[in-house]
């Protein structure tokens, strides 16, 4: 007999795509997806899924590589470091206009309204609204302003949002935690790239966040873009005209480590910019937020992706995450299955 499964899609940056690994696994083993509750990337990918889209999704993002990514960054400051029109206008175009009230199962994406300090369940109109409300990243991505709210990441509050789910009499409720810090067993697997294309991505990030401060709103107007100061531009734009120039083929991967099997690990001993520094920041706070919301509602199956598996906005990394995924589903579930 099937088992019908309602699944929890956490946040947790570029450890998202991970989520793909999870469905994948889910799928191959006969478990009926019936519901999805999702935050930030958890709600992109839960979205898309429930569209019936992620295969096509997950072709695109794992056809990224580092100047791909880079190309994506349409740099804004204005409340935040990145737009995000062309990520989530490259989401819009392989979605397709849809309304959450459309879709084949039900589903759930978790936002936060800064304006009135209270999380936000998205369970009907746009789905694309909802999954980029969700994904608002704090100082990566800007908000969302719908009427007199300011959405922003669903993570800020509830980065593990099981809750949704727990009326929709499944069989089974299956939680995926991107911010497990006790799996330290698991290991990012290693796909080589060009090393000056990943360290000019870095450098764009590290530069992102060391000027944050730097950024001034045009004519003082509030409804303005916040423009990027010239040193700045010029550094980005040659990194965009360059990123495929070849590197020393000894150069190091810079913000990684090798353990002793070989398999690359992220390097979280400090933040390199101010960016990194917020989202560590963010990151910390989410972990303690999803062990109370796993304390408060145990799903029957707990899937921990741990927090060190890479850095928060590596979105490059989508072949690696999504093998990682399916690994630790594919061990989680066996562990289940035994045991019932």
């Amino acid at each position: 007999m099937t088992k019908r499964v309602a699944l929890v899609l956490g946040s947790g940056g570029a450890r998202g795509y991970a989520h793909i690994g999870v469905i994948e696994e889910l799928e191959a083993r006969g478990y009926e997806i019936a519901c999805i509750a999702g935050c930030s990337m958890g709600a992109v990918v839960g979205g898309i899924y429930a569209a019936g889209k992620l295969n096509e999704y997950r072709d695109w993002t794992q056809s990224l590589d580092y100047l791909d990514v880079l190309r994506l960054l349409d740099v804004s400051f204005r409340l935040g470091a990145i737009r995000g029109e062309k990520v989530f206008g490259k989401i819009r175009e392989i979605v397709g206009e849809i309304n959450i009230e459309d879709l084949s199962i039900p589903f759930t994406a978790v936002a936060t309204d800064l304006t009135n300090q209270q999380e936000i369940w998205f369970q009907e109109g746009c789905l694309h609204q909802a999954m980029r409300a969700s994904a608002a990243i704090p100082s990566l991505f800007t908000p969302v302003i719908q009427g007199k709210r300011m959405l922003v990441d669903g993570g800020l509050l509830n980065p593990l949002p099981i809750v949704p789910v727990v009326s929709s009499h499944c069989d089974l409720i299956i939680a995926v935690n991107l911010n497990s810090t006790n799996q330290q067993h698991y290991q990012l697997p290693v796909i080589d790239r060009p090393p000056a294309l990943k360290s000019r991505f870095d450098l764009l990030m590290n530069s992102l966040g060391s000027r944050l401060p730097s950024f001034r709103r045009k004519n003082g107007e509030d409804d303005e873009l916040l423009l990027i100061d010239e040193p700045v531009r010029e550094q980005i734009n040659p990194w965009l005209e360059k990123a495929a120039a070849p590197a020393r083929p000894d150069a190091p991967s810079a913000g990684a480590t090798k353990s002793a099997s070989g398999s690359r690990v992220a390097d979280l001993s400090g933040p390199a910019s101010l960016l990194e520094l917020i989202n560590q920041s963010f990151e910390v706070m989410q972990t303690s937020l999803s062990q109370y919301k796993i304390a408060g509602y145990p799903p029957d199956i707990l899937i921990n992706v741990p927090r060190r598996a890479c850095r928060f906005f590596e979105f490059y990394k989508a072949p690696e995450l999504i093998m990682l995924g399916r690994q630790i589903a594919r061990d989680s579930l066996d562990s289940y299955e035994k045991e019932h």
